[in-house]
């Protein structure tokens, strides 16, 4: 006879802890990619926060399937969210900012904190809004740090370098996100309640076109495809 683990069991003990340790190895990709940014390697700042969008997924996934949901990870979430797809993207653009703005406007680079604060106000949104169990309103803060992450790192290898270049740009790119980030537009979701093909279609089509297209234009392409295509308002 197969035995029944019920809450007080060692089993169900450990196995309530492991989405929250997964959320906490994503707040600990977010503060290396803080640490990277600050000094420069923005190449290294996107791979940490691309790990902390992959512990981001995996703790829902895992508090799902394993039923672990819980009050304090829900909180927990949205805090090591604030790091990894907040602050993390924001020190990015204020090192590359110093980088490349005049020092007669020594101020400028400040502006990119506005990227954690529209995400701070995004997630406290997200956290509040029961229209977003299965799809989003306003850009979601993974994809923002993804694609600013993108952009950054592989500046000096694409054909982007020339407007990455301009403090104009980068500031205007800032604007726009923090927007996109508090705006009302109904967006993509990756979000997985179960892993059925018939109910995720569409999910599933997508990671395997982002999958195909990210080997034949490397890292920049899923981050692009991912970032672009969750704003697509819905028909």
């Amino acid at each position: 006879m197969p035995r029944l683990y019920t809450a007080h069991t060692p089993v169900m003990k450990i196995t309530k802890y492991i989405p929250n340790t997964i959320t906490c190895l994503n707040l600990f990709s977010g503060c290396i990619s803080c640490v990277m940014a600050f000094q420069g390697e923005y190449l290294y700042a996107a791979l940490f926060i691309y790990l902390a969008s992959i512990f981001d997924f995996l703790d829902g996934m895992t508090a799902s399937l394993l039923k672990a949901y819980s009050d304090m990870g829900k909180e927990l979430d949205s805090l090591s969210d604030i790091i990894s797809f907040g602050m993390a993207p924001g020190i990015i653009l204020f090192s590359w900012l110093q980088t490349i703005a005049p020092e007669s406007n020594s101020f400028l680079p400040y502006i990119a904190f506005l990227i954690p604060i529209f995400s701070a106000l995004r997630l406290a949104k997200f956290n509040i809004d029961t229209r977003q169990e299965s799809s989003f309103i306003g850009l979601p803060t993974p994809a923002n740090a993804i694609l600013i992450a993108s952009l950054i790192s592989l500046n000096q290898s694409s054909y982007l370098s020339n407007l990455l270049s301009n403090v104009w740009i980068i500031i205007a790119l800032i604007l726009v996100l923090s927007f996109l980030l508090i705006s009302k537009l109904p967006m993509f979701s990756l979000k997985f309640k179960n892993l059925t093909w018939s109910d995720n279609k569409t999910r599933y089509i997508f990671l395997i076109l982002s999958f195909i297209f990210s080997n034949s234009l490397h890292i920049f392409a899923c981050s692009s495809i991912y970032s672009n295509f969750i704003s697509n308002i819905y028909k």
